[in-house]
């Protein structure tokens, strides 16, 4: 055939370089708006609803590429996505630390975009399991972030842009994880109605997923949370703040656990004078002593006149030492009449933070390790304790990030949820994502909670996932609110894992498909071979 001879109808004309290089670049560009839309999803912009815009977004990119191109696709996702929301761990570090783990958690990114474009030959063969497919294999990369390497980093997952979304109820079904679905299946059935439009296929195949998209969400906004009920109790916070924030916060101890000594004692100045009713417990963030007040005296009674001063027990963040050369970060019930009468050790210390892997290596990055002076020792039960009249699940800083470690604290028999937190070392903005992980968590298990941190931002949930007498960053303030305690279990918490393992389970056989789809068979492949040699 003459080259200038038009092909026939049922010929596809070869995509020449300047059609494939603007295909490429328009996939890099959806790449590119796939990491901002996802970012802009999260506080402190709080824009939830370009989360499932951003799925489908890096769908759209990475549809009917080759792995590399995917895995190449979901790179620059994100890293567009994770170099600006993890910013603040650059405040007090440097550069180089926050690019190294920006660039670790773009790896399971890219693994993910790599993923999407394996299901090429199952979603060809079904086009309708786009959507639920794109979900599965989200929430495999979270679960997969969610543990690796030590320990993992589960900051960013899908769920917790969704603070302010109706999606945010689905966690009462089934956590995090099946909020991460729903999002991105929202996201996927967007994708799937750009692509018909793209196509120019019938105006319904475009229409029907975008419409399931806008249902899914309005669905969700009638799925039930806690309701009221249950035993009231007046729960006060003191956010004392630090003389200057930085990594060098402890170095200001004495004052720190002062500055929440004088709090708690303005706090019973109020109680007083009826300006605010008496609490029944108080709650000081984490770092709140990092005087060990059980190996010192003066800190240890100046917990106590605090203690005394509000005449109620005080769940107090601080460091205690020992054994040997290590630390512990506990959360301590101090009585009026003294304490400690009850201590949760920290379970999850924090890589780098807490503790330091590979310590040689580590300082070559930078010798800012050498702060933490010794590992932390990590403590082996639930943060459930009593706290006067009310029973406590106490979770510290990170590890309100964790499934199962909030978890266990219901399960445990918690009837509040407490997050001692300690943002002075980072702003406002990881303080706002982190709070959005709080939301979660009460709705979730269907508890009352509170954030309370040592220079904001600290803030009462109910357990709707509305948030009450939020505080401003780097600034002093005590607030006290009527929680409800509660002590029945959502089906999320009964659950526990299992929605995740069903998830992990039906990506995994969504990739096996698409391998043996993908696979030519040998007979096929060799009688194919012998007909083309006999031919010739």
């Amino acid at each position: 055939m003459d080259a200038a001879t038009p092909a026939g109808p049922g010929a596809v004309a070869p995509a020449g370089p300047v059609p494939r290089l603007r295909r490429a670049v328009g996939a890099a560009a959806a790449a590119v708006a796939a990491g901002l839309a996802l970012l802009v999803a999260f506080p402190p912009y709080g824009l939830w609803w370009l989360a499932p815009i951003g799925v489908a977004l890096l769908t759209v990119a990475v549809h009917g590429r080759r792995v590399t191109a995917g895995l190449g696709l979901g790179a620059v996702t994100g890293a567009v996505f994770f170099t600006p929301l993890l910013h603040w761990t650059n405040t007090q570090v440097g550069a180089a630390p926050w690019l190294l783990l920006c660039a670790l958690q773009t790896l399971y990114i890219a693994a993910l975009g790599a993923g999407l474009a394996a299901v090429r030959p199952l979603v060809r063969r079904w086009p309708a399991l786009l959507a639920p497919v794109t979900a599965v294999l989200w929430v495999a990369q979270e679960a997969l972030r969610d543990r690796t390497p030590f320990g993992g980093f589960p900051w960013a997952r899908l769920a917790f842009s969704q603070a302010d979304s109706p999606l945010l109820r689905l966690a009462a079904l089934g956590g995090a994880p099946t909020v991460t679905f729903a999002v991105a299946l929202a996201g996927g059935l967007l994708a799937a109605a750009a692509l018909a439009a793209a196509r120019k296929a019938p105006r319904r195949a475009a229409a029907v997923p975008a419409a399931a998209a806008l249902a899914l969400v309005g669905l969700a906004a009638v799925v039930p949370t806690a309701g009221t009920g249950g035993r009231p109790v007046t729960v006060a916070y003191v956010q004392g703040n630090v003389p200057r924030l930085g990594l060098d916060f402890n170095a200001q101890r004495q004052q720190v656990l002062r500055n929440h000594v004088a709090g708690t004692e303005e706090l019973a100045r109020r109680v007083a004078a009826g300006q605010v009713a008496k609490p029944d417990l108080v709650i000081w963030p984490e770092n709140a002593s990092d005087v060990d007040p059980v190996e010192d005296v003066v800190a240890g009674d100046l917990i106590t006149r605090a203690a005394r001063a509000i005449d109620a027990p005080i769940l107090v963040g601080a460091l205690l030492e020992g054994p040997g050369d290590r630390t512990r970060n506990v959360g301590l019930v101090w009585l009026p009449t003294g304490g400690p009468v009850a201590t949760y050790v920290k379970r999850h210390p924090v890589p780098f933070a807490e503790y330091v892997p590979l310590r040689p290596l580590a300082r070559k990055v930078t010798t800012k390790v050498d702060l933490v002076r010794s590992d932390f020792l990590a403590g082996d039960r639930p943060g459930v304790l009593r706290v006067g009249p009310a029973t406590v699940g106490d979770v510290i800083c990170f590890e309100v990030a964790y499934d199962g470690v909030v978890r266990d604290t219901v399960t445990g028999g918690a009837e509040l949820i407490v997050t001692q937190t300690n943002n002075a070392t980072f702003d406002a903005d990881e303080a706002a994502q982190q709070l959005a992980m709080v939301r979660l968590r009460a709705v979730e298990h269907g508890r009352d909670a509170t954030m309370v941190s040592t220079v904001g931002i600290s803030a009462f949930v109910t357990a709707d996932g509305r948030v009450h007498e939020v505080t401003g960053f780097n600034t002093p303030a005590v607030e006290a609110r009527v929680l409800r305690l509660r002590d029945t279990r959502t089906l999320a918490t009964g659950l526990g894992a299992w929605p995740e393992y069903v998830l992990l389970a039906a990506a995994a056989a969504a990739l096996v498909g698409a391998a043996l789809l993908g696979r030519k068979p040998r007979t096929v492949a060799s009688a194919t071979a012998g007909e083309s040699k006999g031919e010739q």
